[in-house]
């Protein structure tokens, strides 16, 4: 009898969003697979948030050893602000060194980001963060510094912490970002939930919505050999 595919995820700790999205988005046939990242203080506060990121990929190696006992097909770092904390020479280091390490493909949510936006073929990609303004910064920045133009991008105000905040918020922060020039719309922050107004949003403004969330799940499905559609929560899950 064949197995199910198998997909492992590195999720952030005080992140109560990941898990039930990534079982919401699994199609028959598949399995997914957690395991909490290290790191203290508050979880979700603007506060603090690259000291926690720095900690959560100090200890990434037991992390990853730990997931790599259920032997997923795939591993899933779901946690987009990482990248921006390492840089574009670092990830690629961190994911082939992963890669090496357990002889599992390793993935970003920001790899994941970029793979779906060429996926999409957009190259001006309007941004929205729940992050202060500085990280949201570091997000566009790290967007072009991988060939993508970002017209349009923005901060969700009074943002509390990110993981009390909800999907309408959400989608009036895609709708505050979006611009003529940008052919896609980028919701960064795995913690923000976003399936709920992804198609919704879609609609409204007649062009291709992600989230950290549907980018990765979308690669991980795909980098494991998965191509069933997955309908509702925007075009991208619905490609191959």
């Amino acid at each position: 009898m064949k197995r199910p595919v198998r997909i492992g995820f590195l999720v952030p700790p005080g992140n109560p969003t990941a898990e039930p999205e990534m079982i919401r988005l699994t199609p028959p046939g598949v399995t997914v697979h957690f395991t909490r990242m290290v790191a203290h203080g508050e979880a979700g506060a603007h506060a603090g948030q690259d000291e926690r990121n720095r900690t959560q990929l100090a200890h990434l190696d037991e992390n990853v050893e730990l997931l790599a006992m259920v032997k997923p097909n795939v591993i899933v770092m779901a946690h987009t602000a990482s990248s921006y904390t390492l840089g574009q020479k670092a990830e690629a280091e961190l994911v082939e060194r992963m890669r090496k390490k357990t002889g599992i493909p390793f993935l970003t949510a920001f790899g994941s980001v970029l793979k779906a936006l060429e996926r999409l073929g957009a190259k001006r990609v309007a941004l929205g963060a729940p992050y202060a303004y500085d990280s949201m910064m570091k997000s566009k920045a790290y967007l072009e510094l991988h060939g993508l133009e970002v017209p349009g991008y923005g901060v969700l105000e009074n943002v509390v912490n990110i993981y009390d905040e909800t999907p309408e918020r959400a989608y009036d922060l895609g709708k505050k970002v979006d611009t003529p020039d940008a052919q896609a719309i980028f919701l960064t922050g795995v913690g923000m939930p976003t399936l709920d107004m992804l198609g919704r949003l879609e609609r409204d403004l007649g062009k291709p919505v992600i989230s950290s969330s549907s980018a990765m799940m979308w690669h991980a499905l795909r980098t494991a050999g998965v191509t069933t559609p997955i309908e509702g929560y925007g075009r991208l899950l619905s490609l191959p």
